[in-house]
This record gives C-alpha cells, structure tokens and sequence, in this order.
C-alpha cells in the first residue's frame, strides 16, 4: 500500500539526566545529561510508524528544522523542561500537487505554518483516495471532506460547534469515541511516555482500514498501537 503523508515535522530530542541535587543558585534541578536520543516528529513521526507497519511512503513536509528538546531525568522518566526551537516554518503552495497514485493521503497538520485551511479543502478535493486529517486548526466547513478527523479529547471539547460524524476523539488512557460508541484501551499497561503516542494511533488506523475498509476494527487496532508505544521511552514507532 502507499501512503502520502503532507505535513509539519520536526527533531524530537530527548535528553536523558541524572539529577542528584537542587542548584544553590535557584530551586531548580541540576541536570547532568547521560544519553541522547533523537527521532523524526510530527509528520515524521506517522511517517515513520507507517513504514515500520510495511507501508510504502511519500512524504512532504517543511525544509525548515523545528526542534522539541525534552530533559527527562532518568530514574523517574519525569519530564523536567521541553526546550522548542524554530516553532514556525514556511507555507507551501498546494495547488499543483499531483495526488493520483495513493491508497491513502494523511494530513498531519501541527500547524505551524505549512499548511492554510485552503490547503487542505484543496487536497480534500483533489484526491481520488481516503483523506484522514488530525490538525490542531478549529474544526469548520474547510474539512467537511475530509474522510476521517482525528482529534484528542482537549482539542475536541474547544471544537463542539463542529457537526459531523467523521471524527475520532481520542482519550489518552481511556481509549478512543467514534459515533458515540467507546472504543477502551488496557488499562492495566505501565505508561513510560506519551509522546508521539496520537501520530502512532493515526498510523495504525490507516494501516487496518486499507486492509479491511472497517473502521471499528481499524480504531481497535490503533488502539493497540498506541497502548504499545507508550510503554517505551521517547517518541517510537510500532
């Protein structure tokens, strides 16, 4: 199957110390970094998860580097401070995109610059393939054909003006809504980190509808996904 991913990506950077003592200057700890690990983010970051489920993948995204340092101290995996550098990259012009060829399109829209609401109604329009879109823009007419929207529960509850029956909410811990049927998650699991963990469950959910065109099997199975990766230190792929 073969997959466009269009959207905003980052570094992710994560910093792991030690902290064995509160500096005498400021209550703040000191740090003393132990190890490094460095991952695509955002679009990347789905990108990436799509490869490891054995998709083949395009993918377009912003030449600028936007980087996210996280410090987490390693005993405790508590994340102390995230450092964001370059938050904003340049807008790209959509219009004369060819999207033919693809099983799937996947927006994963951060916004950050990279893509305007227009942007998006454009590729809606243009594709020939399934859109799914998670986007931190306000919902509204700009994505009412858009296929699927997926959105966390913070962000879907600053978005009841918008009526449509294409969105899935995702909850963290419990689980994920899709037409007001609850689709729960093990909660039994050690959580280790979240980050990354929504770009892995829209990875996941693109992956299983190609297979089967079933959206309910497909929202279980990036449940899985996701239940997977949180388990793990960092940003990680299935």
């Amino acid at each position: 199957m073969k997959v466009l991913v269009i959207g905003d990506s980052c570094v992710d950077k994560f910093i792991y110390c030690v902290i064995n003592r509160i500096c005498p200057e400021a209550p703040v700890p000191v740090l003393q970094p132990i190890n490094e690990v460095i991952n695509p983010g955002m679009a990347g970051n789905v990108a990436a998860n799509l490869k490891a489920l054995g998709a083949d993948i395009d993918l377009i995204t912003n030449d600028e580097t936007i980087k996210k340092t996280r410090f987490v101290d390693i005993k405790s995996n508590q994340m102390i401070m995230r450092l964001d550098e370059n938050d904003n990259c340049k807008h790209i012009n959509t219009l004369y995109w060819n999207l033919d060829g693809y099983d799937a399109i996947i927006i994963s829209d951060y916004c950050k610059g990279f893509l305007k609401e227009d942007d998006i109604t454009t590729i809606a329009l243009q594709a020939k393939c399934p859109i799914f879109l998670d986007t931190k823009k306000k919902l509204g007419s700009w994505c009412k054909n858009i296929d699927f929207i997926k959105i966390n529960k913070p962000e879907w509850d600053n978005n009841s003006h918008y009526d449509n029956d294409n969105v899935i909410v995702t909850d963290g811990k419990n689980g994920a809504t899709y037409k007001d049927i609850h689709y729960p998650v093990n909660k039994e699991v050690l959580i280790k980190d979240v980050s990354g963990a929504g770009d892995t469950f829209l990875s996941g959910l693109v992956i299983k509808y190609l297979e089967n065109k079933n959206i309910k099997e497909s929202i279980i199975f990036a449940n899985e996904c996701a239940t997977k990766v949180v388990q793990k230190r960092g940003v990680t792929t299935i």
